[in-house]
């Protein structure tokens, strides 16, 4: 029984890896890909950076300027998560099998989480970009509706997963919709969620700078600007700046789900 799992296993394993291949190989043909000159580059590009891309004393200058826009950065990527984590909490009642109201509730909560889950941020800030311009709204808008869908499905999974026993005991005794919610699903779920929220402010850190990119605000504008015109050395430096802010949130984070969960 066991020997014929393991070789069922081998099998799925094994036609999964065909299927990567051949669509590597069909995508490869279809855009015309250089696999040769692509690996060829890697070395030039490597030589280019260690010549070019690193900070000098005379960029150190800009250090002030570049730390005001990442601190707008990260100011906006703390407000867009945690904005959206009150709505996302409101929806992920809503379309619960736990804690619905009614089927028609529930489906068109899950249905705005889907939708709102599956459009990038990138093409949130394009988007808006039409709406409101070039600014740091722009960049908090894009940011906001992708920390709303992604933060809707996983409270919807949590409130699943976890207090589902306990609200079933509460309703058992007669209890309010809102006693329910207030006494069994924000107590059993408040660690997982504030994970989530915490794993959402890392990953808008790192959006905020490609949504900055698009929309002319933060961090990615500062890179942008830099980069484009050709001093490498600044840019090399706002790239130092990201990576440190983001390795200090994430240690942060960690050391916070460590002490929640």
């Amino acid at each position: 029984m066991s020997a014929d799992v393991f070789a069922k296993k081998r099998r799925n394993s094994l036609l999964l890896f065909l299927l990567v291949g051949v669509a590597t190989i069909v995508s490869i043909i279809m855009t015309e890909y250089d696999v040769a000159k692509g690996f060829t580059s890697v070395p030039r590009a490597v030589r280019w950076a260690l010549s070019n891309f690193y900070p000098t004393m005379d960029s150190l200058a800009k250090l002030p300027d570049i730390l005001v826009k990442l601190k707008e950065t990260l100011l906006i990527s703390i407000a867009a998560t945690t904005v959206a984590a009150v709505l996302a909490f409101i929806f992920a009642v809503l379309g619960s099998n736990t804690t619905k109201v009614n089927r028609f509730f529930g489906s068109i909560s899950r249905g705005i989480a889907i939708l709102f889950r599956n459009i990038d941020v990138s093409v949130w800030s394009m988007v808006l970009l039409f709406s409101f311009g070039q600014s740091s709204f722009t960049g908090y808008f894009a940011l906001f509706f992708g920390s709303f869908g992604f933060l809707t499905r996983a409270f919807i999974e949590t409130i699943d997963e976890v207090s589902g026993s306990s609200v079933e005991a509460l309703q058992a005794t007669g209890a309010t919709y809102l006693t329910v919610i207030s006494q069994s699903v924000i107590p059993s779920t408040i660690p997982q969620m504030i994970s989530w929220i915490l794993f959402m402010i890392e990953t808008n850190i790192r959006n905020a700078t490609l949504v900055g990119l698009l929309t002319g605000s933060g961090i990615g504008f500062t890179f942008n600007l830099y980069y484009k015109s050709l001093n490498y050395d600044i840019a090399s430096l706002v790239v130092i700046t990201i990576i440190i802010s983001i390795l200090c949130i994430e240690f942060i984070s960690n050391y916070v789900r460590r002490v929640i969960l």
